[in-house]
């Protein structure tokens, strides 16, 4: 008997270890078999842009050239305005990344710390903004920067950007969970309120400044919508509008597939440095915690 009550629930942990092992192993099956399906196209991409125009043509899918040709980088690097198309992409992104972050920020602490009228009306304007589809706006934006005299210019790509309702959201919040007894010590030696924001607030809202960093990188880098209303001038020309130009046949006729993918694949990298730098401290609000 002693034997038999001992050896039953032994096999009962036998089983559930069995079945939590296999439950795990089809956990991790499915995460491998989706990462497959998310990275191949990428893969593809890659390994396409590295082939010769004919094998890009009659065998697409495949990971490894039979013939390893650089001939793609090198027309877009030479015989294309690609240089040009990053440079400009590079300066609005630059700038509009920096701007956004600040004017954001000081949005953000406004709503969240300041007390004025008609504040409640303001943040429900900024969340109605954020229900707004862009394409809605894309003709009052035309007429707007046509009308100011930005068209067709530096400014005119990058002043509309600056500001974000998704981000004033996300700084409004991150800011409402500091405490505001953080604050009052500055406030006592006799410190402002852009110094208090500047000085006190801002460097403890690391997480969220670097998840506005990343979003306002990514969405200005792969802005294109925007730039296509904003200007016409082939010098002001950014890399969606140029490698969308490369998809409609530019250059030359024929399916360009190496070379489509060759200015797909170089615009991808910068915004997965960025990723993969800050990935980790992506809205990690447990940095910024008052410390006791």
């Amino acid at each position: 008997m002693t034997g038999t009550t001992v050896t039953a629930p032994a096999r009962r942990r036998r089983r559930l270890t069995l079945r939590s092992t296999s439950g795990q192993i089809a956990l991790y099956a499915l995460i491998v078999l989706l990462a497959v399906v998310y990275i191949y196209p990428f893969l593809v991409q890659v390994a396409t842009s590295f082939k010769s125009e004919a094998e890009a043509a009659s065998d697409p899918i495949s990971l490894l050239p039979q013939t390893f040709t650089t001939a793609a980088y090198e027309r877009l690097f030479l015989n294309s305005d690609f240089p040009l198309w990053f440079a400009n992409s590079t300066i609005v992104t630059i700038a509009v990344t920096l701007g956004r972050v600040f004017f954001v920020s000081l949005a953000g602490y406004a709503l969240a710390r300041l007390q004025f009228r008609g504040r409640s009306v303001v943040f429900g304007m900024v969340v109605a903004v954020m229900a707004v589809p862009t394409v809605v706006l894309l003709i009052p934006k035309f007429l707007v920067l046509n009308q100011l005299g930005l068209y067709d210019s530096y400014a005119g790509m990058i002043l509309p950007l600056l500001v974000d309702a998704a981000g004033v959201f996300i700084m409004k919040g991150f800011f409402e969970s500091i405490p505001v007894s953080v604050e009052e010590q500055a406030r006592i030696d006799g410190a402002g309120t852009f110094r208090v924001f500047w000085s006190v607030v801002l460097p403890m809202a690391r997480p969220a400044l670097i998840t506005i960093v990343i979003l306002s990188f990514q969405g200005s880098w792969n802005e294109l919508s925007h730039f296509i209303v904003s200007t016409q001038s082939p010098g002001l020309t950014t890399l969606t509008k140029g490698v969308a130009s490369l998809s409609s046949g530019a250059l030359s006729q024929g399916t360009q597939y190496p070379l489509r993918l060759a200015a797909a694949a170089l615009m991808t990298i910068p915004v997965a440095v960025l990723f993969f730098i800050f990935q980790k401290r992506i809205m990690n609000t447990s940095e910024g915690a008052v410390k006791g």
